[in-house]
């Protein structure tokens, strides 16, 4: 009878171990997360594997809570503390339930209240007329905004009274657009900003311009999100991949960036139809019954929480149409109690038009 291979040493094959580990972990390719918070969720991740190569238990290891900070002007929440457990998935970055890369994703999948709601509201939408939007053209957008301010020594959040906003962007992005609100000037969108540059030290700066950056989910045309996936799977793997650069939890990246382009551009039906049934994929999202937009209008919402804020998509219950959006505190901060709300917006028009400043027949 042959002899079998010698075991190596217990701490030998924990070094082998760890190494195959370390491989199978690298480190993720958007720093979006803090050292100290990577590599205490790296070490979970191990002592896991290893607990369940011994047969033991593993005891679920608490995230710790970072520090409030101030976010623009804005307050950013305490996170929500999370557990890694026995037998947990790292999820790729690509995979469409994950969160941020290096994070390990513990909400659950839209609710099908949700569900429901964004199916009617991609029914509506993929029923609506194509917008009549023409290359040199611009498309307008009327709304009412209101945004919480603080005062200078950091008291409460306080919104004030909505305004209008009416913004005309280029269709095809070839000339700048124009953002009008009552009581400031006209605001030029997507102007090139000069830039000085010097070949040497005591030479003369020569004036050039910043190259605008390319079209994209985070900074769109009405031509170029007239050419995104209409399948929700791509869609929503892209506009992953295109606002991975903001950091913080990536299923909230995601749902804003999705609201932003319902409420701030004019999409073909079917691109509008696929951005609901993308958010339907989104965890974490739930239905509210009832909420009012900037206009007063009531209607069913769904809604995604993320880092003590809340943000609600407001949809009229006969049309399904998109109304607006509001944010809400959902714990008590500085900025306010919970309930406080930080922002909402009401969306009254869109239309095409052939030069910006230009206001839509009828």
């Amino acid at each position: 009878m042959n002899a079998s291979a010698p075991r190596p040493p217990r701490a030998d094959a924990d070094e082998l171990l760890r190494a195959e580990l370390a491989e199978l972990l690298p480190p993720p390719p958007v720093p979006d997360l803090p050292v100290e918070r990577n590599q205490h969720l790296r070490h979970a991740v191990l002592r896991t594997a290893l607990a369940d190569g011994d047969g033991a238990t593993a005891r679920p290891v608490r995230a710790r809570r970072p520090r409030q900070g101030l976010r623009l002007g804005w307050i950013a929440a305490p996170v929500a503390a999370c557990a890694v457990v026995a037998g947990v998935a790292v999820l790729a970055p690509q995979d469409g339930s994950a969160g941020s890369p290096g994070r390990v994703s513990t909400a659950q999948p839209a609710s099908p209240e949700a569900v429901r709601v964004l199916s009617g509201a991609a029914l509506a939408a993929a029923s609506a007329p194509a917008p009549d939007a023409r290359p040199g053209g611009y498309v307008y957008v009327k709304s009412l905004v209101a945004h919480a301010g603080r005062d200078a020594v950091g008291g409460p959040a306080a919104l004030p009274p909505a305004h209008q906003r009416e913004v005309w962007l280029s269709v095809d992005g070839s000339r700048p657009g124009l953002l009008r609100e009552p009581g400031a000037a006209d605001t030029e969108l997507g102007v090139e900003l000069p830039v000085y540059e010097l070949e040497h030290r005591g030479a003369t700066p020569r004036k050039t311009t910043a190259a605008a950056a390319p079209p994209s989910v985070t900074n769109p045309t009405h031509a170029y999100v007239a050419t995104l996936p209409t399948d929700p799977a791509v869609l929503l793997r892209l506009i992953r991949d295109q606002t991975r650069a903001d950091g913080g939890d990536a299923d909230q990246r995601a749902f804003t960036a999705i609201g932003t382009l319902l409420a701030e551009t004019w999409a073909p039906p079917e691109v509008t139809a696929a951005l609901y049934e993308a958010a339907a994929r989104i965890p974490g999202v739930t239905v509210l019954p009832s909420a009012k937009d900037a206009a007063g209008r009531e209607g069913v919402a769904v809604a995604r929480t993320s880092h003590g804020e809340q943000t609600q998509w407001i949809f009229d219950r006969t049309t399904s149409a998109f109304l607006g959006e509001r944010t809400v505190l959902t714990e008590n901060t500085s900025a306010g109690r919970t309930g406080t709300v930080l922002g909402v917006s009401a969306v009254l028009a869109k239309a095409a038009v052939p030069a910006r400043g230009e206001q839509p027949k009828g």
